[in-house]
């Protein structure tokens, strides 16, 4: 399966120069851990990293900055790591495990953020799957009992 079929197309984002309290604000405001920082939230939505709200309370809270004087471009995950919209699911997952990261947002053939898929989107996908196979062992089961009446 490939993650155009599984990824969430609304994306909160925000421009680097945006300050971490701005950040956590945007974060309240739509109810995600994460925003995906890009060059231009208008024009040019590259993404250039990601902010999540850990970083906020490891690197701005637990270091006494200051959340209105710090901008996500000091604080964010560098280089970003992306994935394709046509790439399978399972690559991706060994793509999320070998950098550490629980999201990862989603571009096109040009590079143009399209949407994000967090490691929750891909074990919800993975359990289906998973239970798709127990329903088809269930199924022969049943199948062979009736045959055998």
């Amino acid at each position: 399966m490939q993650l155009k079929d599984i990824y969430t197309p609304e994306v909160i984002c925000c421009p680097r120069d945006t300050d971490a309290l701005a950040a956590a604000l945007l974060m309240r405001q739509h109810h995600v851990g994460a925003l995906v920082v890009v060059n231009d939230i208008k024009d040019d939505r590259t993404p250039v990293g990601v902010i999540t709200d850990r970083d906020l309370v490891v690197q701005v809270m637990a270091e006494g900055l200051e959340a209105n004087s710090t901008s996500v471009a000091s604080l964010m995950r560098k280089p970003v790591i992306i994935a394709h919209d046509t790439e399978d699911i399972g690559t991706v997952i060994e793509r999320m495990r070998s950098h550490g990261v629980r999201r990862i947002p989603i571009v096109d053939h040009t590079g143009v953020l399209v949407g994000i898929v967090t490691l929750d989107d891909l074990l919800m996908q993975v359990v289906e799957e998973a239970n798709a196979l127990v329903q088809t062992n269930r199924r022969e089961q049943k199948d062979e009992r009736q045959l055998r009446r």
